[in-house]
């Protein structure tokens, strides 16, 4: 199965895959509401207008695993949306490490970041730029999304 066909739920309880949320390329974020990294939903969004039309689509993945994500699925949309004016599609709250790990993770941790280490998710706003031919890259949680490693990946990809 490609990871395009993985299931996801969106935040809406509405159920999805990667494949019908774009045919583009897709980056996918675990993201969290109370981290020092919040501030990159700024560029994540940036991205997405600057991109979106072009057939890039930014996926946030809501996860508590380090403990910085608000209680429900509610207030994580609602913060998105009034804070940073979020209009990407986020999923509902999920698990990227450990024994309940969500499917799409089981593959994503398999690839290597630039320094060849693949692995567990580090930390909240980790990286994975899914591109149409399924390969992935990885980029770890300090790369901001605007670095221009990330930027020359998107770009390359579209």
């Amino acid at each position: 199965m490609s990871i395009r066909e993985v299931e996801l739920t969106l935040i809406d309880g509405t159920k999805t895959t990667l494949g019908k949320l774009g045919k583009g390329p897709v980056l996918v974020v675990n993201v969290a509401s109370r981290c020092g990294l919040t501030p990159q939903y700024e560029a994540l969004e940036a991205l997405q207008k600057k991109y979106g039309p072009r057939g890039f689509t930014v996926v946030g993945l809501p996860s508590d695993q380090f403990k910085q994500e608000l209680s429900s699925n509610e207030a994580v949309a609602e913060y998105c949306s009034m804070t940073w004016g979020v209009t990407f599609p986020m999923t509902e709250m999920i698990k990227v490490n450990g024994r309940n790990r969500h499917e799409l993770y089981k593959g994503l941790v398999k690839t290597k970041d630039s320094k060849g280490l693949a692995g567990p998710v580090m930390w909240n706003f980790e990286k994975f730029l899914i591109g149409k031919d399924d390969s992935i890259q990885r980029f770890r949680p300090t790369t901001k999304p605007d670095d221009p490693k990330v930027i020359e990946a998107i770009e390359a990809a579209l």
